[in-house]
């Protein structure tokens, strides 16, 4: 690793009015002791004064890069993220949360001393509280290489975790770009991947979050309901995969729950799913979404 010029990770961030926040992560990232890394900003959107404040946190010794894009979503602005980005590794830092100072350092050091770098997808380390504490299974996985079902479904870790995907990885799997959604669950890319590399995963925090009350965590049932294709083939391919069978079934009651809000024949939603499972799914589906409409 010579020269300072030299990109080896791409810090992504999509920003959407939140421009107060943005300098509390811009001060860790200076702080970072690996400095092999750039900055990329997809700004979708906003209307506050996001751009203007870039241009004020420049100059920085590493390269910051804005882009602006209308409104149209997280997953399409990781899509131009990912196109833009000059890094091998890819990781995505949300602009209400901040990385420890040794964040990059452990995952290019993870990395670049995996015993099977050729084959894995990327890294994947702990998301922690600001005050420290691990999100989710107090025990993870350290130093290990497994697919995210294996991870997910058979090891039982909970928790949001920091994946750190290959670049070429992200461009092998892009996010779906459906027309009037503004919406993509992550976990649609993140089990794609999954079904062709493993990850290598650490118990080691590389990230800290702060969940905002206007964040898509705290309201992710309305955006669901507002991207219903996008969320049903989330469900649909996890009912269909590689998981025990308990989880496939819960899949499938999620899927036919936003099922309702797809401008489809219920012939075709039935088509896309297991038709035996969803004899039993269904009536559990039905009592949800009648809740749902209640609230």
């Amino acid at each position: 690793m010579n020269g300072a010029k030299e990109i080896n990770i791409t810090v992504f961030t999509p920003s959407y009015n939140r421009a107060k926040l943005l300098p509390r992560l811009f001060e860790s990232l200076k702080k970072q002791s690996y400095r092999y890394f750039e900055w990329i900003i997809v700004d979708d959107g906003s209307v506050d004064d996001t751009r203007e404040l870039v241009q004020q946190l420049a100059p920085a010794d590493f390269p910051v890069k804005y882009y602006y894009q209308e409104n149209a979503g997280k997953h399409f602005a990781i899509n131009r993220g990912v196109n833009e980005a000059a890094g091998a590794l890819f990781f995505i830092l949300d602009s209400d949360d901040m990385i420890p100072e040794d964040a990059l350092a452990i995952v290019a050091q993870k990395y670049e001393t995996s015993k099977d770098k050729s084959r894995i997808g990327g890294v994947a380390g702990r998301k922690a509280y600001f005050n420290g504490s691990l999100i989710g299974s107090a025990i993870g996985v350290n130093e290990e290489i497994m697919d995210v079902f294996d991870f997910r479904y058979k090891r039982k870790i909970t928790g949001d975790m920091c994946e750190v995907f290959k670049t070429s990885v992200l461009k092998e799997f892009p996010f779906p770009e459906i027309k009037g959604e503004k919406f993509c669950p992550e976990a649609l890319v993140w089990n794609r991947i999954g079904t062709k590399y493993p990850l290598l995963w650490f118990n080691d925090p590389i990230y800290l979050a702060e969940y905002q009350p206007d964040g898509l965590t705290d309201r992710i049932f309305e955006v669901r309901k507002k991207s219903p294709v996008a969320t049903t083939i989330c469900y649909q391919e996890l009912s269909r995969g590689p998981i025990p069978l308990t989880y496939r079934f819960r899949a499938l009651i999620n899927y036919w729950r936003f099922a309702f809000y797809l401008n489809k024949t219920f012939a075709d939603k039935f088509k896309a799913v297991h038709p035996l499972l969803s004899l039993f799914a269904l009536p559990i589906a039905c009592l949800m979404y009648l809740n749902d409409k209640r609230k």
